[in-house]
């Protein structure tokens, strides 16, 4: 790989140092030439193979990356199946890296239902398959992390933690496997988005067994069951697995763009999210940024759940009464001076004594959303919270 591209770098994190008590390294993935860890995995499987015959692989977008910039390498075609939630900017990149020696194809909501269409065509065509995670060659790649982190961590001392995600497991497997040898006085930890949490699901039945549904938001670490060549590892490689809500990990994103100017995916950020988890005080922390190939056109969305999770914003159903001035009352008597009204649909009803009110108020801080839930009690206010998407 040294012959391909340069080692991607460690850095001290003064910001984060501070705010721990720590030292907080992050291992910028998200600076290599596919702006994640990825291309590893991929060359290392697609450089082992005895032919350039086509290849088929399945990714939400940065495994895909991997493959199309190897193919363009090797001279090696590829066909890539990827979900169809998948961001413009994971898709334009894709073509990018592969130019003519790429097809894409997009199929399925989620990656597994687009890794099954992707085997449907590996059967037909009998063709090479490039797994995103459930390879032994890919993990191996994967591992090379492990290695860099272990040579640059020389020159600073020991390291007492390791933070990196956990999706299908490739990265985590390869990189677990590789410290346990190399630094076996580190604690290894995992890191899983609540809402795909296949590795947990796992060592709770014991083998990998498929999650019944999952929450895409995480894109680069959701999958419904971990890698079954990756289970085993992970079982032995890791000392502990985090979840972390997806609102955590867009609060992550805005912090880490804000104090630090960086532009993080949201896989890349959940090693920085354990942070808030765990206490590192006077420890050496190395953070895996898995990735960087964050799409702009997602920040609202980011930026809507990072404040729910905050608890900066709500959303209500409240049964107003049918009378003037119910509503004046309400904004006087229950919204605090920082609240503001954010959305507001009323519907009149004739001949009825209340009428449905759905309303939803930011706050500047979480103090002052509990201050407002308080009084719409004390008032005697019907409501009832909801989410944004029952609006």
């Amino acid at each position: 790989m040294r012959s391909v591209f340069s080692e991607t770098p460690l850095e001290l994190n003064s910001k984060l140092s501070n705010t721990q008590g720590a030292r907080i390294f992050l291992k910028r993935e998200d600076l290599g030439i596919v702006r994640s860890y990825k291309l590893r995995g991929a060359l290392n499987k697609m450089s082992s193979l005895n032919s350039s015959n086509p290849v088929i692989t399945c990714s939400a977008g940065n495994h895909a990356q991997g493959v199309a910039w190897a193919s363009s390498y090797l001279g090696i075609p590829a066909d890539i199946y990827m979900p169809l939630n998948t961001t413009k900017q994971k898709i334009d990149r894709v073509k990018f890296f592969g130019q003519d020696n790429i097809t894409i194809h997009l199929k399925g909501d989620t990656f597994d239902e687009c890794a099954k269409a992707a085997k449907e065509s590996v059967n037909l065509c009998k063709r090479e398959y490039i797994h995103p995670f459930d390879d032994q060659k890919v993990i191996e790649g994967q591992a090379t992390v492990g290695i860099e982190i272990v040579d640059q961590m020389e020159k600073f001392g020991r390291i007492d933690y390791l933070i990196m995600p956990v999706g299908g497991g490739g990265l985590a497997a390869g990189v677990s496997s590789f410290i346990k040898d190399a630094s076996p006085h580190t604690r290894i930890i995992g890191v899983e988005p609540m809402g795909a949490a296949s590795l947990t699901h796992a060592l709770k039945m014991g083998f990998p067994a498929p999650l019944s549904a999952i929450n895409t938001f995480v894109d680069g670490a959701s999958v419904k069951q971990v890698g079954t060549l990756n289970f085993p590892l992970l079982k032995a490689g890791l000392d502990e697995v985090l979840l972390v809500d997806e609102g955590h990990v867009c609060s992550k994103i805005i912090e880490m763009y804000n104090e630090n100017g960086l532009i993080i995916e949201p896989a890349g950020v959940l090693s920085l999210c354990a942070l808030d988890l765990l206490n590192v005080e006077g420890k050496n922390v190395v953070c895996v940024i898995s990735g960087g190939n964050s799409d702009v056109y997602r920040m609202p969305e980011i930026l809507e759940r990072s404040l729910i999770f905050e608890g900066k914003k709500h959303f209500f159903r409240i049964e107003f009464p049918q009378r003037a001035g119910a509503l004046r009352d309400f904004i006087s008597k229950a919204l605090g001076p920082s609240d503001d009204i954010i959305y507001f649909r009323y519907t009149n009803r004739i001949n009825k004594e209340t009428g449905p009110v759905l309303l939803g108020v930011e706050s500047k801080t979480r103090e002052d959303s509990k201050t407002l839930l308080t009084q719409m009690r004390k008032l005697g206010i019907n409501f009832t919270q909801i989410s944004s998407a029952e609006l």
